[in-house]
């Protein structure tokens, strides 16, 4: 099996038993990304920027990779408010153009760090 381990220092370093990512063939599992800041693995206030940070970990993944957040073939988002759903969509208006990935978003009890937001992933690659 073709498989290779991505890891930048441009999104947060694992907090547990886990890649950033992982490639097979010419796709890319993506881990989940929470709102932790690379440098200061602190996480960020408020929902605007948790979004925001993700969304950014996601993207310098993506690039380690060798892709781009373009290559995103499925998304999945994990928020412990679904009301704070429309701000996310908002927010992923910047960083994707259409065709968009497919998605799903899933209101969830609690994430690591007491997260606002959780987002993973898989990319596919021109082979």
């Amino acid at each position: 099996m073709n498989r290779a381990i991505i890891k930048t220092d441009k999104a947060p370093a694992a907090i547990g038993t886990y890649s950033q990512a992982v490639k097979v063939g010419s796709t890319v599992y993506l881990s989940g990304q929470i709102a932790l800041d690379p440098v200061t693995m602190q996480l960020k206030d408020g929902i605007e920027a948790q979004v925001v940070q993700v969304f950014e970990n996601l993207q310098a993944v993506c690039h380690a990779a060798g892709g781009s957040l373009a290559d995103i073939a499925k998304l999945n988002i994990f928020l412990t408010d679904l009301s704070h759903f429309a701000l996310v969509n908002e927010t992923m208006a910047r960083y994707f153009k259409e065709p968009y990935p497919a998605r799903a978003a899933v209101g969830v009890a609690a994430l690591p760090r007491g997260a606002l937001v959780e987002m993973d992933g898989v990319m596919a690659l021109l082979a």
